[in-house]
């Protein structure tokens, strides 16, 4: 089958460069499986219930969160009754919603997506991703040998090397790993040696003239120390989306190519 899994969507700019581009990889690639990350999808911070109705209309078969995933507290009143929105595992045992969901494709895929946050420059009080992991995936075989078509773990973190164990860990059981958090595409999209798909982070949909989807002068204010701090605005212009799109094995599950993804103004 084919998936095609896009970076966090940045603000209202992320959701017009999803619209903007999207349809031209349907066409293009006619993906069965569509994965985004809509962490910063509300102005930055969070997801709302519109805003999640609007990128499924879009196409969008499945979103995945991260550390910002809850927000915007709209989230708390409709989590638990939405089967294709996958929030982070690890992120709290107390937290609503699923860290993983099996959903099925249009053409009747079945495909099992995790949602995991790594601890590395992060938050420490994460459980363990690893053993995260092993929850959900109890079973060390691929995809298939699961009873799936497909296995997909977006696997959020600061740390490139922390995204790397985790796409060594799951080779061969995984059909991709991709990390998402830090809104930069790596140029590393590859097959591991028992078949996993891994890109260490699928970058974002949002601005590229910005620092990481957000105004560029406040984050410089920021950064530089000056006043007034003002909070981060997602940045308007250079529009763009990234990612990773695979094709997988029918008898595995697991991937048999892989091409990095990048479209827009500045690409």
């Amino acid at each position: 089958m084919k998936i095609l899994f896009l970076g966090d969507i940045v603000g209202k700019s992320g959701r017009n460069a999803l619209k903007k581009y999207l349809p031209e990889l349907q066409q293009s690639l006619k993906p069965d499986f569509i994965i985004v990350n809509g962490e910063n999808s509300a102005h930055g911070f969070g997801i709302n219930k519109s805003i999640a109705d609007e990128l499924f209309e879009l196409g969008v078969d499945c979103i995945t969160l991260g550390n910002h995933a809850f927000d915007n507290a709209d989230i708390y009143n409709w989590i638990d009754n939405e089967p294709r929105i996958v929030r982070p595992d690890n992120i709290s045992k107390q937290a609503p919603g699923k860290g993983a969901q099996v959903i099925d494709s249009k053409n009747g895929h079945r495909v099992l997506v995790c949602n995991i946050l790594g601890r590395v420059f992060m938050d420490p009080s994460y459980d363990n991703p690893f053993d995260s992991l092993d929850k959900l995936i109890p079973e060390r075989g691929n995809p298939i040998s699961n009873g799936l078509d497909a296995i997909v773990v977006d696997f959020h973190c600061e740390a490139t090397a922390e995204k790397q164990c985790a796409g060594w860990y799951l080779d061969g059981i995984a059909s991709l790993v991709i990390g998402t958090h830090t809104h930069i595409p790596t140029a590393d999209s590859r097959i591991l040696h028992n078949g996993t798909g891994y890109q260490t982070d699928a970058g974002m949909c949002g601005a590229y003239n910005s620092v990481i989807g957000m105004d560029t002068e406040i984050a410089l204010n920021r950064i530089l120390g000056k006043l007034p701090r003002s909070r981060h605005q997602p940045a308007e212009t250079g529009l763009g989306i990234t990612g990773a799109f695979i094709e997988t094995e029918t008898t595995t599950g697991l991937t048999k190519s892989i091409k990095n993804i990048k479209l827009g103004e500045i690409f």
